[in-house]
C-alpha cells in the first residue's frame, strides 16, 4: 500500500489504507480543522521533532471499554489514603508540558513538540481537549491529557512524578466518563501500563465502527472542571 502525501487540502485517506505498522500519511499541518478530521476518522499524529508530521491508524487498536476497567488492590489503597487530589482541566498547560518532559522507557527525547503543544492547547481553548491533574498538596505529581469527540475520549499522553499517579488519573477519568455514558478511551498503542488497567487490543474495523457510533452523540465541550462533582 502507498504512503499518502497530504497537501493543503483538508483530506485523509481511508484508515484501512494504512501500512502494516499503522502509518497512513505524511505532511499537512496541525490545524484545528485537520486534527478534528483526523480524530473523527480514527487517525492521530505521532512523529519525532526532526520529522515531517506522520499520521497513524494502527491495527489492532488499544482501547479501554469502561466496563473492563481494572482497579488493583494497591490502587484502591492509594485512593483510600487520600494522599492525592484529582482535578480536571485545572492546568492543561502544566500537564501537557509535564508530559513533554517525562522520561520514556527506550525512548530518547519527546514526540510532544512545540507545535503539538500549541495545537492541543488550541483544542483545549475550544473545550475539546482536556487534562486530568493529580496533586500532592500544591504540587502537580501526575496527570494526562487528550480530547473528546462524541462519547469517546482519545488519550494522548500521561506522566507520573510519584508512583502510580498517572494510573490514578486514568482510573478517575474512566470512572467519571463512564458515569456520563462514554463508551471508552482510545489508548492508541498497547503497553503494560495500559494493560494493567484493563485496556485491550481490538481490530481497527471494530474501533472505527465504535467511533462512528460515538460521533452520533453530542460532544461534551467546555471546561470539565466540575466533571467529578456533577
Amino acid at each position: 500500500m502507498p504512503l499518502f502525501l497530504l497537501s493543503e487540502d483538508l483530506f485523509f485517506p481511508d484508515p484501512n489504507e494504512s501500512l502494516p505498522d499503522g502509518l497512513l500519511a505524511v505532511g499537512g499541518e496541525l490545524s484545528v480543522d485537520r486534527l478534528l478530521l483526523a480524530y473523527e476518522k480514527g487517525i492521530f499524529p505521532w512523529y519525532n521533532p526532526e520529522e515531517p508530521i506522520l499520521w497513524w491508524s494502527p491495527d489492532p487498536r488499544c482501547f479501554l471499554f469502561h466496563s473492563n476497567l481494572k482497579v488493583s488492590k494497591s490502587m484502591r489503597n492509594i485512593r483510600n489514603r487520600n494522599q492525592f487530589k484529582v482535578t480536571f482541566d485545572w492546568d492543561f498547560d502544566q500537564v501537557i508540558r509535564s508530559c513533554q518532559r517525562a522520561p520514556r522507557k527506550d525512548q530518547e527525547g519527546t514526540w510532544i513538540t512545540t507545535d503539538i503543544i500549541q495545537a492541543y492547547t488550541s483544542l483545549h481553548e475550544l473545550g475539546i481537549a482536556h487534562s486530568v491533574e493529580v496533586w500532592e498538596g500544591k504540587e502537580l505529581v501526575g496527570g494526562l491529557y487528550g480530547l473528546s469527540l462524541g462519547n469517546m475520549f482519545f488519550g494522548e499522553s500521561m506522566f507520573s512524578k510519584r508512583s502510580n499517579t498517572s494510573k490514578l488519573a486514568f482510573i478517575t477519568l474512566s470512572e467519571a466518563l463512564h458515569s456520563k455514558g462514554f463508551v471508552g478511551i482510545d489508548c492508541q498503542i498497547m503497553n503494560d501500563h495500559l494493560a494493567s488497567m484493563g485496556a485491550t487490543e481490538i481490530p481497527r474495523e471494530q474501533f472505527l465502527e465504535s467511533l462512528e457510533k460515538s460521533l452520533l452523540q453530542p460532544t461534551l465541550k467546555g471546561s470539565w472542571s466540575d466533571l467529578l462533582t456533577t
